[in-house]
């Protein structure tokens, strides 16, 4: 799929370009004449010979764009950036926008960009001043941030361009060597052309109507829409629509601009159409009559390649998150709630019923967990949010609940209090019977979704990298396969009734595994109390103890409680909550410490991630090991321990003379949940090396060994 790398790299430049202020002479260090990097050589070039003293002159900024790069519109689309000037004039000679021609559509995947390749012009008109006297010479600067993109990766270039401009009496004829393509890109640029438009918005369907002007003798077979506005529409959708008397419709899915604001405003743009483009500004009101009627309007590419599904790839995807999610039973992030799993199991083996009830309750908790992380999870995408797999663990917040809820689940199976006792008491249940039934099997299967997040097993990177950008529909069934692979070995055996008599019969041995299982709840709760540490730092955590210790004395007088059926303890229990929740509210509100990332590797000297570090080190010829990982990621954790952290993989480093980078993804952080979805991967681990002259890195497996990270770095 196609991803950003060094965008936000690009926007700081952008932003210190035009925040620089423009010296009042021009730099003499600046030549004329085209400048050039790897990707692309620009040239600021003139339409026509001369300037006129009080005229306007039309100068362009002459790209050539090398094969299999591109640079952007000024709406860029799903993906990269525009071009951006700055200006180094002379006094009272001012520069206008830049005049943009219609832009190509490329497409990479499910994603749709806006710019262009080869040869092209940004034509910009010069006001010339009354006052220029003939026979001298203008001199032009413009400093141009080009954000230039391959399939692969993107590179900041920025080049200072420079054009004397002579200024003479008399009309100008064309420049002998450009002349005739800049008036070409000049005539043939969007304008407006007395076109009046509609906008109106219908659940996710915005419909655009367009009549007047040009429109009326428009008989062409296609229509498109370019907005100016990232986040109007969906840029890779189908623009179906119809030709009408006086016009056409246009039916286009809203982006998440409208999704979370609404249609406030006029809608900009470019209409475009087999016999030419224009400028239109879409009012919101009901549609214009005279738009719609006479047939379908034929969106060539744009409709087949959006619509059309590649069901190999949506087969693929879902095999893998089957598998994905059996082999993520095994990852170390779960076992905890397979601790409580085989409590359950193991108190039921012997009662089929109830071992079959618990079984499809706690795939019913998998599946629907599956379901609502998804929609969340897509909801926020389609909002233009960046996030990935395990995001809520990204939120100081989540992480201070699930940590508190750890520390409930374990003192529950402590034996501290009781779930339910009083309801099985009143039953007849023993006490051996004091875990929950069916509704605990159900939150079982929820909370084993919720500590699954940090881990992504074999398998599941494709498919949730796939999955993000597939239409809704099948990407909730690519994580349903996801949990129904969590769910399979507990379903399974709940439902063999062979499987269910070879279990032990229920006896004190329960009581003493309870005690035994709850200790991976406690250090789960101690690890997410770490993570909460890094998030928000040590005064944070402080408050976090504390609610702890308020949670631990609630549970203790709630158990004493059940114990006498004493009112008071009860109520002393109540109280104790209420200083939980409040703890909690001020460590989650305590101000962030920063301390630094301690999701590094104590035994490899790295530096921090970012596009620029790997293009640096590759450019001076050095090998570069990359890990993308975040302190809630105990598979990351695990393989910085194992594979990351020896004496061996230190030195292996040293002789490839090669350079470690880590991106912390324990916070948010959009840059690298980008470069995440560029290696279609949804969550951390990563694990790349890139070696130089090569465009493409090498993935590693996400379970390392110190000689798999030897042998890649050895090349």
């Amino acid at each position: 799929m196609r991803l950003i790398a060094l965008l936000l790299l690009w926007i700081g430049l952008a932003g210190a370009a035009v925040a620089q202020p423009a010296p009042s002479a021009a730099p003499r260090a600046v030549e004329t004449g085209p400048k050039s990097t790897v990707r692309i050589e620009a040239e600021l070039v003139s339409m026509s010979q001369w300037a006129t003293p009080g005229g306007t002159a039309i100068v362009a900024i002459r790209q050539q764009i090398e094969p299999g790069w591109h640079t952007y519109w000024r709406n860029p689309g799903d993906s990269g950036g525009p071009t951006t000037l700055t200006w180094n004039l002379p006094g009272g000679v001012a520069a206008g926008d830049i005049l943009w021609p219609v832009p190509e559509r490329q497409r990479l995947a499910d994603l749709m960009n806006y710019g262009y390749s080869g040869q092209v012009f940004l034509p910009v008109p010069i006001e010339v001043p009354a006052d220029a006297r003939p026979g001298t010479t203008l001199p032009l600067i413009v400093r141009a941030l080009f954000l230039v993109c391959s399939d692969e990766m993107c590179v900041p270039d920025e080049l200072m361009l420079r054009l004397d401009l002579p200024v003479r009496d008399g009309a100008a004829p064309l420049d002998p060597r450009w002349g005739e393509d800049i008036q070409t890109v000049v005539e043939t640029a969007p304008r407006p052309a007395g076109i009046t438009a509609r906008a109106t918005l219908s659940g996710q369907t915005l419909t655009l109507t367009a009549t007047g002007g040009p429109l009326t003798q428009n008989d062409g077979d296609r229509a498109w829409f370019f907005p100016f506005d990232t986040g109007v529409i969906q840029h890779a959708a189908p623009q179906p629509g119809e030709r009408g008397p006086n016009g056409v419709t246009l039916n286009l899915q809203i982006g998440g601009a409208l999704r979370t604001g609404g249609l406030t405003g006029p809608i900009g743009g470019v209409l475009v159409t087999d016999t030419g483009a224009w400028e239109i500004t879409a009012e919101p009101g009901p549609p214009l009559p005279g738009a719609d009627g006479e047939g379908a309007l034929d969106l060539s590419e744009a409709t087949s390649s959006a619509a059309g599904v590649d069901w190999l790839v949506f087969g693929q995807a879902a095999l893998f998150a089957l598998l994905g999610g059996l082999i993520l039973n095994l990852m170390p992030c779960v076992f905890p709630v397979l601790a409580m799993k085989a409590a359950s199991l193991a108190k039921s083996a012997h009662a089929p019923a109830e071992a079959r009830r618990d079984g499809l309750l706690f795939t019913a908790g998998v599946l629907v967990s599956f379901l609502i992380l998804a929609g969340v999870l897509l909801g926020l995408r389609a909002a233009g949010e960046a996030v990935g797999w395990g995001f809520q663990l990204q939120s100081p917040v989540i992480t201070a609940i699930l940590a508190l809820l750890m520390l409930a689940v374990a003192l529950n199976l402590s034996g501290v209090f009781h779930v339910g006792a009083g309801l099985q008491a009143a039953a007849g249940a023993g006490p051996l019977s004091r875990l929950p039934g069916g509704v605990g099997a159900f939150f079982t299967g929820v909370l084993a979704v919720v500590v699954a997040a940090p881990c992504t097993a074999p398998f599941m990177a494709f498919a949730l990298g796939a999955a993000l950008v597939m239409p809704a529909p099948l990407a909730l069934i690519v994580f349903l396969m996801l949990g129904l692979g969590l769910a399979l070995p507990y379903l399974l055996v709940s439902l063999s009734p062979r499987l269910l008599a070879r279990l032990p019969r229920p006896g004190a041995w329960m009581e003493r595994l309870k005690g035994v299982l709850a200790f991976p709840m406690y250090g789960a709760a101690l690890w997410l109390g770490w993570v909460f540490l890094n998030q928000a730092g040590a005064d944070a955590l402080g408050l976090l103890f504390g609610a702890a210790l308020a949670l631990a004395l609630a549970a203790w007088l709630f158990g004493q409680a059940q114990a006498s059926g004493g009112r008071l303890m009860a109520g002393v229990a109540v109280v104790s909550l209420l200083a939980v929740a409040g703890l909690s509210f001020a460590a989650v509100r305590a101000p962030r410490v920063e301390a630094g990332s301690t999701a590094t590797s104590a035994a490899l000297p790295s530096q921090p991630w970012s596009e620029a570090a790997v293009s640096a080190a590759t450019a001076e010829g050095r090998t570069v090991l990359v890990n993308f990982t975040a302190d809630w990621c105990v598979t990351c954790k695990i393989n910085e321990r194992a594979a990351l952290s020896s004496p061996r993989v230190a030195e292996a480093l040293t002789e490839a003379n090669a350079v470690y980078l880590v991106g912390d993804w324990t916070s948010r952080d959009d840059a690298i949940t980008r470069e995440l979805e560029r290696r279609e991967r949804s969550g951390v681990p990563l694990y790349m090396v890139f070696r130089p002259g090569q465009a493409e890195p090498e993935i590693l497996p996400q379970l390392l060994t110190e000689g798999v990270v030897i042998d890649a770095l050895a090349g």
